[in-house]
């Protein structure tokens, strides 16, 4: 067993291996504080399988047990991948894909699970480390080892690893993983932070980062295990050279075909006559034709990009594509919009719910409830092309928590806005920067349907190609550019600052000074976008929409929630049944009834009201009999309160029968003359009516209670003799 540790955040950080999962290629034995968290790694790599892509899997799982939990459900036992272990796979797959030699095709399955929680920080950067060392320590081939750790901002100072009651303050929920010479990944929320502190955040974040690095180079060093050595497939340099002579020509016109479905058909006809002219010199080689064509392609994109500083669709550098925006696009949703920018096109929606919509969300870290959702769908036929559909990928996942992110910030609090928010992006069309499109039309949706933003908000991709040590950023990247280019950084925010960020790159990775001139760069497009937007809807309009449903709250004392539910919830399925009104009750006591219009909201209110009024002695109430019996009736006059209307009360005269006065159902104003100490009402009608002429007034009886006249009775029983003598039967 071989073991290193440091101080990380102010807990230690330690790193195990040699005695648990010994099997595997690769496991570490993670943990910080409280928390641990295993990562394994296997690779196929005598495997004779050839894939065209990197076939790295990365599986993230958090154990209920890791709380002291039993899961939920029927089964009782952990299911599917949830969203947050989807993202939290994705926050290492990101980092280290990159990090593997050129052209490495085995498949490799990094496997991470937390066992252990503290409940106070979120595991997710640990599961990064703990794979990264995993693939240091094991004979694969990798380039790294990488760092991971969660930066944030409070009170104008950054925290390595806030725990989850330190972000709730945090300006700042950013992830950044790297190697010791670069950062390689980035994925974060800011609440409006300015572009120097986010970049301060980066580099006090990469200073933590080379600590980790070298903790595992150190545990790395001590287990001596060497590399496999990959070598790639070699290549048939008589087809290169042959394609080169014949084909070069025609691949370099393609570049100047702007459209992307034209270049892409031009491109397949390039391939197949090439394919077809050397099909007898060279058979059996479409793939390496294939290959060939795209990676020539990329070559002469890059090259003109960063020399001749053209783009591949005749912008320059800083240039955006074409943009326009719509609202108003579906008559009967509660807002909607349509953003298109070249040929990335995104149909935004918002749903608006009352509380009782709102997402729960049980995972380790506890149960909570999400007001907020936002949700991005990317069909196939938004790139023309036919696949089958099996739901939603860890791609769609990604990118709609990314412009989550983007918008959360920006999202008036509960108390302004009671309403839970859906919001819905449809990826109509895609040529890059899909997910940025979504956050422009969503923001967009939810201005026209009422919803008072602080500010609106816009997002931009840029991309980064070096070539031969020389430069060139680009802001709004095609799909062609995200394809081949080294960098993808997504930046969202407005001019008061960044609420977003995701940066994954393909290289060794991209230092702070570029970092600062891609943001600096976004700055102005994200500038230029928001113009856009605001001549098609400059700000959220002041009325929500008509088809939305109306909300109300009411408080009362959490001592008559009982009252309001009834017994096995009677009483309240009667009121949202009388109202056509849904009511959701909190412990504390507060109540949100919401409707489709304001009619029956008011109705519900009405009924709460009343059941929660408490009643006076002396007032009048226009009441209903309930119940008729010998000795009075049961008349309701507030909603689930009653009162006795005894049959002395009922007339001035002398009443024989009740039922001859009242019956049920029977509209009846009474007075409310007593409160007994148990609560009962004691009504009365009669001192509603006019006496009757020539019958005199009553003298006041003093009425003794029960206790008084049981007293009495016992002080005489007290002055008789005992009996003792025996009564024998008269028969």
């Amino acid at each position: 067993m071989t073991r290193e540790t440091l101080e990380l955040g102010g807990l230690p950080l330690t790193l195990e291996t040699g005695r648990m999962a010994k099997q595997a290629d690769g496991a570490i034995w993670l943990t910080y504080g409280e928390t641990t968290v295993l990562a394994t790694v296997c690779a196929n790599l005598d495997s004779d399988t050839d894939f065209d892509f990197m076939p790295l899997t990365v599986d993230y799982r958090e154990k209920m047990y890791a709380v002291g939990r039993i899961p939920g459900g029927f089964f009782k036992r952990e299911g599917r991948p949830s969203e947050k272990e989807t993202l939290s796979a994705r926050l290492t797959d990101r980092p280290l894909r990159p990090l593997f030699p050129e052209g490495f095709n085995k498949e490799v399955q990094i496997m991470i699970n937390v066992f252990s929680s503290d409940g106070e920080h979120d595991p997710d950067v640990l599961g990064t480390v703990a794979a990264s060392a995993a693939l240091a320590i094991s004979h694969v081939p990798f380039l790294g080892p990488v760092g991971s750790v969660r930066m944030g901002y409070v009170n104008g100072e950054f925290i390595v690893n806030p725990t989850f009651k330190q972000l709730e303050e945090s300006a700042l929920d950013v992830v950044v993983s790297g190697t010791a010479e670069s950062i390689m990944m980035i994925e974060g929320l800011a609440k409006l932070v300015d572009e120097d502190t986010f970049l301060k955040a980066i580099e006090v974040a990469h200073g933590e980062i080379k600590k980790i690095v070298e903790l595992q180079k150190k545990l790395a060093s001590l287990i001596g295990k060497t590399k496999a050595v990959f070598e790639p497939a070699e290549k048939n340099t008589e087809l290169l050279a042959r394609l080169e002579k014949d084909y070069d020509s025609k691949v370099a016109e393609l570049t100047k075909i702007a459209e992307k479905q034209e270049r892409k058909k031009a491109m397949k006809a390039i391939v197949a006559e090439a394919a077809e002219a050397l099909a007898v010199e060279f058979p059996d080689e479409d793939g390496e034709i294939k290959s060939w064509v795209n990676e020539r392609f990329d070559k002469i994109v890059r090259v003109r990009a960063v020399k001749e500083k053209v783009r591949l669709d005749g912008r320059g550098h800083t240039d955006i594509r074409q943009i326009t925006c719509d609202v108003d696009i579906l008559p009967r949703v509660h807002g909607s919009s349509l953003f298109t920018r070249g040929q990335t096109q995104a149909l935004g929606s918002i749903t608006l719910g009352a509380k009782f919509d709102e997402q729960k969300v049980d995972g380790i870290d506890g149960v909570y409830f999400k007001p907020y959702m936002l949700h991005y769908n990317f069909p196939p036929f938004s790139v023309g092309e036919v696949r089958k559909f099996l739901g939603q990928s860890r791609r769609e996942v990604g990118h709609g928590n990314l412009a989550w992110r983007a918008i959360q910030p920006v999202l008036p609090a509960w108390d302004d806005f009671p309403y839970t928010i859906r919001v819905v992006s449809e990826v109509l069309e895609s040529n890059g920067s899909s997910s940025m499109a979504t956050v422009c039309a969503g923001c967009m949706a939810l201005m026209a349907g009422g919803v008072p933003l602080k500010s609106p908000v816009a997002g931009i991709a840029m991309g980064l190609i070096e070539e031969d040590g020389q430069f060139a950023i680009l802001s709004d990247i095609l799909g062609d550019e995200d394809h081949l280019g080294d960098m993808d950084f997504k930046v969202t925010g407005n001019e008061h600052g960044i609420t977003a960020c995701q940066m994954d790159i393909k290289i060794t990775g991209i230092s702070i000074d570029l970092m600062k001139t891609a943001i600096r760069q976004a700055r102005q497009g994200i500038d230029h976008i928001l113009g856009k937007m605001r001549e098609a809807i400059p700000e959220p309009r002041p009325m929500i929409s008509p088809f939305a449903p109306r909300i109300a709250f009411f408080t009362v004392d959490p001592d008559k929630i009982g009252l309001i539910i009834g017994p096995g919830g009677k009483t309240i399925r009667e009121i949202i049944a009388r109202s056509g009104a849904q009511i959701d009750i909190e412990d504390t006591g507060q109540i949100c009834i919401s409707g489709p219009s304001s009619e029956e909201v008011e109705k519900a209110l009405t009924i709460l009201r009343g059941m929660t009024e408490n009643p006076e002695v002396g007032k009048v109430y226009d009441g209903k009999v309930t119940k008729i019996t010998d000795f009075g009736a049961f008349v309701e006059i507030l909603p689930g309160r009653e009162g006795l209307l005894h049959i002395s009360e009922i007339e001035h005269r002398r009443v024989a029968k009740v039922s001859d006065h009242l019956n049920v159902g029977d509209p009846v104003n009474v007075k409310l003359v007593k409160i007994t100490p148990e609560g009962k009402l004691d009504l009365s009608r009669k001192a509603l009516l006019p006496r009757p002429e020539g019958m005199p007034e009553e003298e006041p009886r003093e009425r003794r209670d029960r206790g008084d006249r049981a007293h009495g009775r016992d002080k005489h029983r007290g002055d008789r003799k005992p009996r003792t003598e025996k009564v024998e039967d008269e028969d």
